[in-house]
């Protein structure tokens, strides 16, 4: 990958277009998601996977750590709950607690073109954050704030079950798998994440 962050992007971009290519080939878009399990259900066997809807309830008016005290809407996400392709960032800014809407800021229209350059639109793909309540002048969110969210971003995964992660970001790469490995040697290779290919890179405020 190339160490100009633009040009990152761009590659990026160009990569996750050939991936997208490549599945439609195969006809995913407008075809119904296949379950992971390798067995036939039981008669009896009835889901346990959250609905966004039902993840968002239980958060309510979250005051798990010091962050709620200070923001004026929580962020929780949007997208589409069946999108193959789910991009997570670290935190909300000061436009996204005002709208209570991930990623519409400065940041938020460049990812914009991005997903335009895919053929995609925002309603196509599903848009978070690690942490779902703006730190106070956006500095990094802290260990327990992290804490206090990831249960609820590993339930959104898991209800929405991408084929595709794309974090942004050191923060959302980290927390997500796991890792103490820069975003710099981690940015540009697929990883894994409980069997998700994840493609890590920049977040777009950098550029």
């Amino acid at each position: 990958m190339s160490e100009n962050p633009r040009q990152e992007l761009q590659e990026l971009v160009a990569g996750l277009e050939s991936l997208l290519k490549f599945q439609r080939r195969l006809g995913w878009v407008g075809t119904p998601r296949p379950e992971k399990s390798t067995s036939p259900p039981s008669k009896d066997a009835k889901t346990t996977r959250p609905t966004l809807a039902e993840i968002r309830e239980e958060m309510g008016e979250c005051q798990r750590c010091k962050l709620g005290k200070g923001r004026t809407n929580l962020v929780f996400g949007e997208g589409s709950p069946q999108a193959r392709l789910m991009f997570i960032g670290e935190a909300p800014g000061a436009d996204e607690d005002l709208q209570g809407r991930p990623f519409v800021g400065e940041a938020g229209q460049l990812l914009n073109n991005m997903l335009h350059k895919l053929g995609l639109r925002r309603e196509d793909v599903y848009i978070t954050n690690i942490v779902k309540s703006r730190p106070p002048r956006n500095r990094d969110p802290e260990p327990d704030e992290v804490e206090a969210c990831l249960p609820f971003l590993f339930k959104q995964i898991d209800s929405i079950r991408p084929l595709v992660i794309v974090t942004l970001g050191r923060i959302a790469t980290q927390n997500l798998l796991d890792t103490k490995e820069p975003i710099t040697k981690l940015r540009g290779t697929w990883q894994k994440f409980h069997g998700i290919r994840v493609m890590p890179t920049f977040h777009p405020s950098y550029l």
